[in-house]
Order: C-alpha cells, then sequence, then structure tokens
C-alpha cells in the first residue's frame, strides 16, 4: 500500500507546489513508484510544472465519474518513468467546490493507488478540504517561508488542523459527536476540556489522536537576512497545539528554482547543483528515513 505525503501551507506563494514536484520527482529517482496528486482544488497547477499543458485526463473525470478509477487518471512524466501526475481539478463551480459525499469517495480512492508513494499538493489556506486532504496522509509536511506573516499563517493551519484531527476520532462516538457538534473551538484545550466532561474516555482518546499528529516543517527561501525562530515555533506549537513539529530541512533563496519554473522542470532536473536543488535531496534524505521506517513499522505489525 502507498504511502501518502501531504505537503501543505497556511498560506499561498511559498513554493509549496514546486517543492513537491520536486520531491515527488527524487522520491521516484530514488526507484519508488511515485504519484503526485494534485489536490489543490480550484487552483491546481502541478502539471504545468512538468510542461502538461493540457492534461488528457483530470481528477475532474473521476469526480464526474467519467473515469472510475484514480490509477486511470494518473500518467506518467516523460522525465522519469517512475512518476507518475494527477492532474487536479476545480475548473468549474462543481469541482471547485465540491460535495462532502465527493471529498470521502475521492480520500477513499487514494488508497487504490497502485505506487509506493503518494505526494499529495494540498491547497493553501484552512478550509475544510484543505485540512481533511492534509489529515488523510500518513506523513504531514508543511511549507513556509521566513516571512512573518508565512509563519503567522502555519501556526493557524497547525493549529486547525490539529483540532481537526481531534474532533474527526470521535465521529464514531455518538454522545461525543453530539456535544462537539456547532461548536466552534479555537484551541486544541478547549476540545480536551469538552471532550474530558462529556465522555470518560473522551480525554484520552483526543489526546491520542493527537501524538500521531507529527508535521514535519520546510523552510523555503532561507537567506542570511531571514530566518525563522524554528524553537520558538516549536515551543509555541507543543504548548498551545500539543503536538511536535520537526524541522525537516531548509532550502535557500536560488534564483535557480525561478529558472526551473520558466522551463517547466523542478530544479532537481534542470540544475541539480544548485543550492536548492542539493537542499531538496537532503530533505529527501530525511524523509526517506521516515518512509523507511513507517514500512518497517508496518510489516512488524
Amino acid at each position: 500500500m502507498a504511502r501518502i505525503i501531504s505537503v501543505a501551507s497556511g498560506k499561498g506563494g511559498v513554493g509549496k507546489s514546486v517543492v513537491a514536484a520536486n520531491l515527488a520527482l527524487l522520491l521516484a529517482k530514488r526507484g519508488r513508484r511515485v504519484v503526485l496528486a494534485d489536490l489543490d482544488i480550484g487552483g491546481a497547477d502541478s502539471h504545468i510544472l512538468f510542461g502538461l499543458l493540457n492534461p488528457p485526463t483530470t481528477l475532474t473525470d473521476f469526480l464526474s465519474r467519467r473515469v472510475e478509477r484514480l490509477d486511470d487518471v494518473a500518467q506518467t512524466l516523460p522525465v522519469h518513468p517512475g512518476l507518475r501526475i494527477l492532474p487536479g481539478t476545480g475548473e468549474t463551480l462543481a469541482t471547485a467546490n465540491m460535495a462532502y459525499s465527493k471529498k470521502k469517495r475521492l480520500i477513499r480512492h487514494f488508497r487504490d493507488i497502485e505506487a509506493d508513494a503518494i505526494v499529495v499538493d494540498i491547497g493553501a489556506g484552512t478550509s475544510y478540504h484543505a485540512l481533511d486532504f492534509f489529515l488523510m496522509a500518513d506523513h504531514h509536511l508543511a511549507v513556509a517561508t521566513p516571512d512573518p506573516t508565512s509563519v503567522l499563517d502555519l501556526y493557524r493551519f497547525i493549529k486547525l488542523a490539529a483540532i481537526r484531527r481531534v474532533l474527526s476520532s470521535f465521529l464514531a462516538r455518538d454522545s461525543m459527536a453530539e456535544a462537539l457538534a456547532d461548536r466552534d473551538f479555537s484551541s486544541v484545550e478547549e476540545v480536551l476540556d469538552v471532550a474530558g466532561k462529556t465522555d470518560e474516555a473522551g480525554r484520552g482518546i483526543a489526546e491520542a489522536a493527537l501524538r500521531t499528529f507529527q508535521p514535519a516543517l520546510i523552510l523555503n527561501r532561507i537567506s542570511g537576512r531571514s530566518r525563522v525562530n524554528v524553537l520558538q515555533l516549536r515551543k509555541l506549537l507543543k504548548e498551545y497545539v500539543g503536538g511536535d513539529l520537526t524541522l525537516l530541512g531548509e532550502i535557500p533563496d536560488d534564483p535557480a528554482m525561478e529558472r526551473a519554473v520558466r522551463t517547466y522542470l523542478p530544479v532537481v532536473e534542470s540544475d541539480p547543483h544548485s543550492p536548492a536543488a542539493q537542499a531538496l535531496r537532503r530533505i529527501v534524505d530525511a524523509l526517506e528515513v521516515v518512509l523507511s521506517g513507517s514500512s518497517a513499522s508496518a510489516q512488524a505489525a
């Protein structure tokens, strides 16, 4: 079964899609069967990063049931035989604002894709679609830049994702679901308090859900003039969200990234010796350790 890796950001313009495309290609270059899935609903453009301007099939074909399997939408990219792409959707009002039932069907079918790894490019922001697509993954990556607004939006995104994760853990418990319904929680601690007061086992279930939520951070466009205080950010998330944040790696501010976009190729292919490409390879080194560890755990279980 494929390991699903979600790549998200609190705001747009931080290079999330470019990072996801490079990670997917690097994993394919290391011998994995990889699918890059574009779930940036309403803003899908991952296919353009590979020069695929008019994909023959997209997620719209799956959502409208013209195609029954996601595997039949995925198409191999010329840049590498081990990399396929699931072009996104959102060119109509219906697909840009898909119904809940269609979203659940889409998430369910991701587990049937024939691949070793699926890299999912999530839309920016904190809509239910973005949060649910982010949380469906086995591994969660968040991309931010040193810009203060990016860091603030990242904190907001992780906090709301954690709340959504906890609330989802109670869907099968009628009493808890009723107590939590239509409540607007501003912190994870509020959810924990209500859960503990409503159900004897509630707080324990909520805390267990949080322990399995350990997002990793990728910092993009790092320069000597601007640097995120990662320790402070981790402290904030630990204190107010209850989860931890691992720094997976940093990508320098490198003009090679912009040049790569203009040539319709990931930078690891167009300029493999550039500082950005080298940084991306180190990030995949760290990601490979995580993937190998999870595979070993699954086999042991």
